[in-house]
């Protein structure tokens, strides 16, 4: 697999306090990352050292295969949680010198800040202060600063923070956009149906080691419980009490000739005949499989990292 960015064995101490411990990562090229984990796990110590805010006491970060460096920073666009925009400059100006901080030319800048604008519809926003702005507002301006020299990194940390629905999805709908032109994205945030769906692979930092790492369905997968939702039609009461003697059932409900339930099955035993023991019993109207979501997930995995320590 073809990795833009490759953390290798990081390690950094702040005083007695342990931030990363021997953390590693690969990410993919034209992937969306998410990088997760509780307050305090080392999500933000990783995030700083891409980039160059803080270093690593050792370890080493490698872009496109090139050891990072302080000619990186300009193939690197980060949004912060924690925005950082000056209030009473006009928003119009602001994206355009950051866009020359960058290294455009001001004719690019002018160039590129009047396309996301106008992509965004927020033209009518070019002379108006931040402080006029409500948050969201603002949020909409420093995604277009974070964007705009089209990097090939991008950093969103809790990037849908201060947005209304509808424009939470405006930003989402960018961010796939620039996956699929190539961009590579660390998508770092606690809300986990935008994890779910969004990323293509996720990571999790735990008290400053990473406890898992893959794509979404491999780690899905790695925590499968073995429930299935069932539905048999006609099940009359005689076979639901042996059902309920043969197997471990949970959330039976009898709706009129329907019977739903949730069944646990043991790894070790066939799907394919429990199928074939169960249309028996009446007939077949729904069989699947209960994946876990991220979000139980990311508790299960937390708790089991906790009880491991």
């Amino acid at each position: 697999m073809d990795y833009l960015l490759q953390a290798k064995n990081l390690t950094r101490r702040y005083k007695d306090n342990i931030a990363l411990d021997d953390f590693s990562i690969n990410i993919p090229k034209g992937s969306i990352y998410g990088l997760l984990g509780p307050n305090g796990a080392g999500k933000t110590t990783f995030i700083r050292i891409v980039n160059q805010i803080t270093a690593p006491d050792s370890g080493e970060i490698y872009l496109n295969g090139q050891l990072l460096d302080k000619k990186s920073i300009g193939r690197i666009g980060y949004m912060p949680e924690e925005r950082g925009l000056y209030k009473n400059m006009k928003v119009g100006e602001q994206a355009m010198y950051f866009a020359r901080l960058k290294g455009m030319t001001a004719a690019e800048a002018k160039k590129r800040t009047t396309y996301w604008f106008e992509k965004l519809d927020i033209m009518s926003w070019w002379n108006k202060k931040l402080s006029e702005l409500s948050k969201g507002m603002g949020q909409k301006v420093q995604f277009v600063i974070t964007v705009i020299h089209e990097p090939d990194l991008l950093i969103f940390d809790e990037p849908f923070s201060g947005f209304d629905p509808v424009n939470a999805q405006i930003i989402a709908n960018e961010i796939l956009e620039l996956r699929a032109k190539g961009t590579t994205i660390i998508f770092s945030s606690h809300r986990m149906e935008s994890v779910e769906e969004m990323c293509d692979h996720v990571a999790l930092i735990n008290q400053s080691k990473k406890v898992l790492d893959g794509t979404i369905d491999e780690v899905r997968n790695q925590f499968k419980t073995g429930k299935f939702a069932i539905g048999i039609t006609d099940l009359n009461h005689d076979n639901l009490t042996q059902l309920q003697a043969d197997y471990q059932l949970t959330d039976v409900k009898v709706n009129h000739e329907l019977t739903s339930f949730n069944l646990l099955l043991d790894k070790d035993y066939s799907q394919n005949k429990l199928v074939a023991q169960l249309l028996n019993y009446g007939q077949l109207n729904h069989f699947k499989e209960i994946i876990p979501s991220m979000n139980d997930i990311f508790l299960e995995a937390v708790k089991r990292s906790n009880n491991s320590l």
